[in-house]
C-alpha cells in the first residue's frame, strides 16, 4: 500500500486493517493516506509494533507522555559530580550490584533525602 494512494476504497480498507476500525467518513483522503502510511511506518519499529505499540499509542493518545520502563532499561542520572546507572529488573531495579525495589528508594539512598524516585530519574 502506497501512502500517495488516491483510491478512497482502497485507503478506507488499509485503514480498516492498520486500526481495526471503519475509516472515518469525513476525513480527507489526503488524511487517511497520511494515517496509512504512518501506520506502515511504525510497523518497521518494534517500539510500535503489536499489543506493546497499540499500549503506548493508547497512552499518548491519552496525553501520557512518561516512558515505559522496561526490563534491561538504563536510567543515567547525573548527581553532585557523580554519574549514576541504574538497571530496570522484571522485578525492581539495580544499582552498582544492589538490588532496589523502587526508584525512589535509589534517589533517597543516592541524596540522603526523600525524592520521588521517577522525578529524580526524569521518568516522570
Amino acid at each position: 500500500m502506497s501512502m500517495m494512494s488516491n483510491d478512497r476504497d482502497t485507503l478506507a480498507h488499509a485503514w480498516k486493517q492498520a486500526f481495526r476500525s471503519d475509516a472515518p467518513s469525513r476525513v480527507q483522503i489526503k488524511l487517511l493516506a497520511l494515517a496509512v502510511g504512518w501506520h506502515e511506518q511504525m510497523q518497521l519499529n518494534p517500539m510500535w509494533r503489536g499489543k506493546a505499540g497499540q499500549g503506548r499509542l493508547k497512552r499518548l493518545l491519552r496525553g501520557d507522555t512518561r516512558p515505559q520502563l522496561t526490563p534491561g532499561m538504563r536510567l543515567v542520572r547525573e548527581w553532585q559530580g557523580d554519574i549514576y546507572q541504574v538497571l530496570v529488573l522484571d522485578e525492581g531495579f539495580e544499582m552498582n550490584g544492589k538490588k532496589f525495589k523502587s526508584l525512589s528508594a535509589i534517589a533517597r539512598h543516592i541524596t540522603g533525602t526523600a525524592w520521588s524516585g521517577p522525578l529524580f530519574f526524569g521518568v516522570d
